[in-house]
C-alpha cells in the first residue's frame, strides 16, 4: 500500500455532501479515539448498461472482493468476480468521491493487487476458457491462476500458461512489488511428483520467471513490501510436504522474506512470536499483513478443526519493526478478554477469542491497526442462506482493544438493513480513512463527516473503462538452480532439489575474472556430533550450511551474515538422522572482486558442496554407539 500524508489532501477538501450514490440513512457510531470518524456504508451504483438493456440505480454487491489497494487516499483500485449480470468481474477504482468500474477484464475468483508505480499496477487474475481438457477429461483450472499488467489505461500485457504440464501456473493468492521491475507473485505449494517448494513468479523489468521457493512446502497466503524487501506469509497445513522430518521445525517458517534485485533468495522469519507451547503451527490459519509507519503487522486467528493433540489457536496479533523487532500485541501471551461485544454471544458463539481472521490494515499516524474477525460458523458457511454480519476490531499499539463493531448494527438492523457478508478486506490509505468490503461486495468506509469526500483524482488512467486485454504469453523461462549442463532443456522445467552453485565466477570482462566467493573449505566432526565448517570468505556474504540425507534436510544453521575473512559455522547433527552431504549456500553481498584470468587458482568455480568428515557412522545407523 502506498499512501500519501492525509493532511494534504484533506486540507483541500471539497466543501460538498457525499455524492457517492449510495449511503446508509442508519445512524453511525463516531469513535473516540478517531476524531470523529465513522464507519459508513457507501456503495457504488452498478455501471450503465449498454445501449438497449434495461440498467438499475440500485446498489448491489459487487461480488466477492478479492483485494482493495490505495496509492493514496484519492486513488484506490479493488479487484472483484463480478455479481452477474449486473456487475461484471474486473477491477474498480476509487477517485476520492466515488468509485466505478475501471475494467471488464482481469476479474478473478479471490485476486490480489500489486501497486508497482502511480500509473502502473498487476492483478492475480482468473484464465480464460479454451484449453483443452486433461487426460482424464477434467476441466482446466482458471481460478487466480493468471497475471495482467497494467499501465497507464490499458492492460499491457496478460501471461498464462497451459493447464495439466508440469510447469503450468498454479493458482496464486499473493502479490507484491518493491518497484516497477522487481514484482512477485506466489501461491499454491508443488505436488509430487515434483519436488517440495511454493510456486512463486517474478518480474525483472523485462520478463517473466518462475522462481520457486524450493525449502517450504506451504501454500503462500499473503504478502506485503516493507522497508524496501517483501514478506510473505504461508499456510502451515497438516497435508503439506515438509524437508525437515521433525514437524515442530515448522514454529519457525510461518513466515519469508524475500531479498530484492535479480538474484533474489528467500529467508525463514522464525523470530515472529505466535504459539503456545501446546499449540502446533497447524492450530493457526497464515498471517495477514500491512505495513505503515515502519511498522510490519501480521494478524490471525484459529483454524477451523483444531488438530489432534494441540490447543486451540487464537485471535493473534504480532508487530515488526527494525528497533524493537518482533512483539506479540494478542495471543497467548496476551489472550484478548472478553465482553468486547454486545452480541458475542450471539455472533461468536465459541467467543471472539477463537475467531478467524481474514484482513489487517494498519492506520496511519495512529500506532493502531483494524482487524476483520469472523466466528467459525461464518467461515464455515453454516446454515441455508446464511449472511453474516461483519465484524472489525481496533486493536492499539499496547494490544488494548479499543472498538468492536458489528454491521449492520442494532438500530441499522431497526431501520430494515440487513447483513451484508462478513467482514473480508481492510485497507487504510491515511489517518482516519479506512476501508472495509463484505464478503458479497459491500463496502463500509471510516472517515469523519466533513472529510468523506476529497479532491477528485482526474488521472485519465484511472477513467476506464477497459475492455480490452491482450493475447496471453506464453511460457516463461525458468530461473534455475544452478547453470544447466546445456543449453537444450526446456522451458519452464521447474529446478531439481540439487544443491546449487554457491557463487559462480562471473563471466570473463576482457582479461579478467571474479575471485570465487568461497575457498578453503574445511570440515572436521567436534566431540562426535558437532560439526565445524571452516572456510574463507572473500567478500561479506550471507551464508547457511544444510546437512542432507539424500534430498531431505535434516539439520541447517539461521541464516548468517559474515564480514570477508576466515570464518567458521557449527552445526549439531543428529545421530538418528545422520547426513550423506552437505551444502553450504552463500550469496555475496558486495561485488566480487576480479583477477587476472591468468592468476594460479581461478580456472576453476567454488561449489557450495562440503565433504563429510570420515567417520564410521555416515550412513551405517547400525553402528551408532
Amino acid at each position: 500500500m502506498r499512501a500519501s500524508a492525509r493532511s494534504t489532501v484533506a486540507s483541500a477538501a471539497l466543501a460538498c455532501v457525499l455524492t457517492l450514490s449510495f449511503v446508509s440513512s442508519a445512524l453511525a457510531v463516531e469513535l473516540a479515539d478517531e476524531g470523529g470518524a465513522a464507519w459508513r456504508l457507501e456503495q457504488p451504483s452498478p455501471p450503465s448498461p449498454p445501449a438497449g438493456i434495461a440498467g438499475s440505480a440500485t446498489p448491489i454487491g459487487l461480488g466477492s472482493v478479492g483485494d482493495v489497494e490505495f496509492w493514496g487516499p484519492n486513488r484506490g483500485l479493488l479487484i472483484t468476480a463480478g455479481n452477474p449480470p449486473t456487475i461484471s468481474a474486473g477491477m474498480w477504482a476509487y477517485n476520492g468521491q466515488r468509485w466505478h468500474q475501471l475494467a471488464t477484464v482481469c476479474g478473478a475468483t479471490d485476486g490480489r493487487i500489486a501497486w508497482a508505480g502511480s500509473r502502473e499496477f498487476w492483478t492475480i487474475s482468473d484464465g480464460r476458457p479454451g484449453q483443452a481438457n486433461g487426460p482424464l477429461g477434467e476441466s482446466p483450472p482458471l481460478a487466480d491462476d493468471t497475471l495482467c499488467h497494467f499501465a497507464n489505461g490499458q492492460v499491457v500485457a496478460s501471461y498464462a500458461h497451459p493447464a495439466f504440464q508440469a510447469d503450468s501456473y498454479r493458482a496464486m493468492h499473493a502479490a507484491g512489488c518493491i518497484d516497477a521491475s522487481d514484482c512477485w507473485f506466489a501461491g499454491d505449494a508443488f505436488a509430487e511428483p515434483l519436488p517440495v517448494g511454493a510456486f512463486h513468479l517474478h518480474w525483472n523489468g523485462s520478463s517473466l520467471l518462475a522462481q520457486p521457493y524450493l525449502e517450504a512446502g506451504h501454500a503462500v497466503q499473503d504478502m506485503r513490501d516493507f522497508e524496501g524487501r517483501l514478506y510473505e506469509s504461508v499456510r502451515i497445513a497438516p497435508e503439506d510436504r515438509h524437508l525437515v522430518p521433525d514437524p515442530e521445525s515448522l514454529r519457525s517458517f510461518p513466515l519469508h522474506d524475500i531479498n530484492p534485485g535479480p538474484s533474489a533468495d528467500f529467508e525463514a522469519e522464525g523470530a515472529a512470536p505466535l504459539y503456545e507451547a501446546a499449540e502446533f503451527p497447524t492450530a493457526l490459519g497464515s498471517l495477514h499483513l500491512s505495513a505503515t509507519d515502519g511498522q510490519l503487522w501480521g494478524a490471525t486467528g484459529s483454524v477451523r478443526e483444531t488438530p489432534t493433540g494441540s490447543q486451540p489457536g487464537q485471535l493473534t496479533v504480532v508487530r515488526y519493526s527494525p528497533e524493537g523487532g518482533w512483539a506479540q500485541l494478542l495471543g497467548p501471551q496476551r489472550p484478548v478478554g472478553a465482553g468486547l461485544l454486545a452480541q458475542e454471544g450471539e455472533l461468536f458463539p465459541e467467543g471472539i477469542k477463537g475467531a478467524a481472521v481474514t484482513a489487517v490494515a494498519a492506520e496511519p499516524g495512529s500506532g493502531a491497526a483494524w482487524l476483520a474477525v469472523e466466528s467459525q460458523a461464518d467461515a464455515a458457511g453454516v446454515g441455508s442462506g446464511h449472511i453474516a454480519h461483519a465484524v472489525i476490531a481496533r486493536v492499539a499499539g499496547d494490544g488494548s482493544i479499543s472498538d468492536v463493531q458489528a454491521f449492520p448494527s442494532a438500530a441499522e438492523e431497526a431501520e430494515g438493513i440487513g447483513p451484508k457478508g462478513a467482514a473480508a478486506k481492510l485497507s487504510c490509505p491515511a489517518p482516519r480513512d479506512c476501508w472495509m468490503t463484505t464478503t458479497s461486495g459491500w463496502l463500509y468506509h471510516l472517515a469523519p463527516e466533513g472529510e468523506r469526500s476529497l479532491p477528485e483524482d482526474s488521472d485519465p488512467a484511472f477513467s476506464g473503462p477497459i475492455n480490452f486485454r491482450p493475447v496471453d504469453e506464453g511460457l516463461p523461462q525458468v530461473a534455475p538452480d544452478a547453470p544447466p549442463a546445456d543449453d537444450s532443456g526446456l522451458l519452464g522445467e521447474v529446478p531439481s532439489l540439487g544443491a546449487a552453485l554457491a557463487e559462480a565466477s562471473l563471466p570473463p570482462i576482457e582479461s579478467r575474472v571474479a575471485v570465487p566467493l568461497l575457498s578453503h573449505v574445511r570440515s572436521k566432526l567436534v566431540h562426535g556430533t558437532t560439526l565445524q565448517v571452516s572456510f574463507h570468505l572473500v567478500v561479506k556474504a550471507r551464508v547457511r550450511l544444510l546437512a542432507k540425507v539424500r534430498k531431505v534436510v535434516v539439520a541447517a544453521t539461521p541464516t548468517r551474515i559474515l564480514t570477508a575473512g576466515n570464518r567458521a559455522l557449527l552445526l549439531r547433527l543428529d545421530r538418528r538422522h545422520w547426513p550423506t552431504k552437505l551444502d553450504l549456500q552463500t550469496h555475496a553481498l558486495a561485488r566480487l572482486p576480479t583477477v587476472s584470468s591468468t592468476s594460479a587458482g581461478v580456472g576453476s568455480v567454488s561449489t557450495g558442496f562440503v565433504s563429510l568428515p570420515d567417520t564410521p557412522l555416515i550412513g551405517r545407523p547400525d553402528r551408532l554407539p
